[in-house]
């Protein structure tokens, strides 16, 4: 197990080499100049070229994507061009509120996604399957950003029962939580639905119906722990996918965490924090994925000696 964590460690390099030049190459791409944005338009060619040489914009790209790997390898993202504080300390400021919402999100998308793809496996052809899996079809379909909308409309504007922006308090987090589990739990469910199927119609939860075992223990002990191996892997996905989503929830919401920040600072074209945000961004989501291949192996004894 540890020399296989050391291989997917070490696989991180190369990755974060190749996304964070992808990076620089797109964001020098990008149409707009973040000096022409701090100085605005009627700055003087001295005064934007004085500030470009200050900002390290003015060298060769490869020669600014060198010095930040050099930097970053010791701990240092560089400074925003629009605060002047060390990105570190944004995505630190940031991170926790993300961490949170995240973390809030994917457990009420793993608690009702699994109870809603048991009943719906335990029910099958019923009119609660039927309904199920229309929900689960609606919630894939949604934008969450549409859905964070409606939610504000009906339960902080027409019925003010929860805040509908802001960060601070347990009600601020009910709305945007809920809004950005929908697609993951819908995920969830229907992966879960299958999986209770193919299992339940396997010889040894046959064999336990056949010596008389209750269905709740059949089901509860010998169908869902091996129909959960698989739902385990896509459980890690959606968590590190919830980062993407999260960008659009907290700039609905007005919630200052890292996808906010993203926003922010690709609106005003502030290099240093969208870089930074981005390999913060690809190591969660490595190690989430990490974290989940080893429950993956611990869970299922067929592939441990993988």
């Amino acid at each position: 197990m540890l020399s296989y964590v050391g291989r997917r460690l070490l696989q991180l390099v190369p990755l974060l080499l190749v996304i964070s030049f992808v990076i620089f190459v797109a964001l020098e791409m990008a149409p707009g100049d973040p000096v022409t944005l701090l100085l605005g338009q009627n700055a003087s060619p001295q005064a934007v070229a004085e500030l470009r040489a200050e900002l390290g914009l003015d060298r060769p790209l490869f020669l600014q994507y060198f010095s930040f790997i050099t930097e970053a390898v010791q701990g240092d993202l560089g400074v925003s061009y629009r605060s002047g504080r060390e990105v570190a300390f944004e995505l630190a400021r940031t991170t926790g509120v993300s961490a949170t919402l995240a973390l809030t999100a994917m457990i009420l998308a793993v608690l009702v996604g699994v109870t809603v793809g048991i009943v719906a496996a335990v029910k099958q052809y019923t009119f609660i399957d039927t309904v199920t899996r229309v929900g689960v079809l609606a919630m894939v379909s949604l934008p969450v950003f549409w859905l964070a909308i409606l939610m504000i409309i009906g339960f902080a504007v027409k019925w003010p029962i929860f805040p509908a922006f802001g960060w601070g308090t347990y009600g601020h987090l009910v709305l945007p939580a809920i809004a950005l589990s929908t697609y993951p739990l819908a995920v969830i469910a229907r992966l879960t639905r299958s999986s209770m199927l193919e299992v339940m119609s396997s010889d040894y939860v046959r064999t336990a119906r056949a010596a008389g075992l209750p269905e709740r223990t059949v089901v509860m002990k010998y169908a869902l722990k091996n129909a959960l191996v698989p739902v385990m892997t896509v459980i890690g996905l959606q968590f590190g996918g919830l980062i993407g989503g999260a960008v659009l929830t907290e700039t609905v919401f007005g919630i200052p965490g890292i996808g906010r920040l993203i926003v922010t600072a690709i609106e005003g074209r502030d290099y240093p924090v969208v870089r930074g945000a981005v390999l913060l961004g690809t190591v969660v989501f490595v190690l989430i994925n990490l974290l989940v291949d080893m429950l993956y192996k611990w869970a299922d004894p067929r592939q441990r000696g993988v």
